[in-house]
């Protein structure tokens, strides 16, 4: 188990400690210092993981990016969340495949649909669902005007084909298109890229990365029902935040979290209060101390209702 294993190492650093106490040089220093930082990685990965305890959290992620208005300034921001994320994955040891991207016409992207795939990938990812805001002086902006950007990130959870989803041809749009992305003469050439609106829900879904209009539809139909699953699972907790008397409001506009590079810089998250000053390591993927912070302030509050 690793909690027995992580309270053996603690027994030997201890042990190692008084050697060191006892022989008054440094000749277990360093084995001491660095058992410790070891411990505290692992001790820190066993609290994330009491802390992923939803049923879905295992399962892989599905991301999809959505720039707000603003033209290739948000489409620019929705480009520097997409690096960020897969910069995070890859810290990890996640692995990240596109599904689906659409570019700007000038900078940036239009949409960005990807999966994490790893154990617990949806359980970290989950919470960064929300409006994120970027406040900066526009490269894009001769003046150099300060401009506020908006983005939107969905986070689904990465469904099983043994779980029930209930999607009815007849509730299915399906249109095919000329991909306009990265892919080869081939791709470009066929109708090969696939649209699907869920005609009850609007939910749109779209993949264009496939060579074959066949596995362009079914990486669809995976996103889709990913979105449909996790739809309802929102109605659920929402229904439940209404008998218990939360409210929790999630539209455009109502960020979760910011990232202004000027005046100042900072990244704050506006559920928690938690905060970083090192903005362009948080943009650099180091994000796992707000999925943290979030993760436990989540916990906190459900254990607070349940009293």
């Amino acid at each position: 188990m690793p909690f027995e294993q992580a309270s053996r190492e603690l027994d030997e650093l201890d042990e190692a400690a008084q050697m060191l106490s006892e022989e008054g040089g440094d000749v277990f220093l360093a084995e001491v210092t660095s058992g410790i930082d070891r411990l505290k990685g692992e001790i820190r990965e066993l609290e994330l993981r009491h802390l992923l305890s939803g049923p879905l959290d295992v399962n892989n992620a599905i991301v999809t990016i959505h720039p707000g208005a603003g033209g290739t300034e948000s489409q620019d921001w929705a480009e520097m969340l997409l690096r960020m994320y897969l910069r995070w994955a890859e810290r990890r040891g996640f692995k990240t495949e596109m599904l689906d991207s659409q570019p700007g016409e000038e900078a940036g992207i239009k949409s960005a649909i990807f999966s994490v795939n790893g154990p617990f990938a949806y359980g970290h990812l989950k919470n960064e669902a929300g409006v994120h805001r970027l406040v900066r002086i526009s490269p894009f902006d001769a003046n150099k005007r300060r401009h506020t950007s908006f983005t939107a990130i969905f986070v689904s959870p990465e469904i099983e084909d043994d779980v029930a989803v209930d999607i009815r041809e007849d509730d299915l749009k399906i249109d095919t298109f000329r991909a306009s992305g990265a892919g080869g003469q081939h791709v470009n050439k066929t109708s090969s890229a696939v649209r699907i609106t869920h005609l009850p829900t609007r939910i749109v879904v779209s993949c264009q990365n496939e060579r074959s209009q066949h596995r362009n539809r079914d990486v669809a139909m995976k996103i889709l029902r990913a979105r449909l699953y996790d739809m309802e699972l929102r109605q659920r907790e929402k229904k439940m935040d209404d008998i218990l008397g939360e409210k929790r409001e999630i539209a455009w506009g109502s960020q979760i979290r910011s990232y202004v590079l000027q005046p100042y810089r900072l990244v704050k998250d506006h559920r928690t209060g938690f905060e970083m000053g090192n903005v362009e390591a948080v943009l650099d993927g180091d994000i796992d101390t707000f999925i943290e912070s979030v993760l436990k302030d989540s916990v906190s509050k459900n254990n607070i209702l349940k009293k």
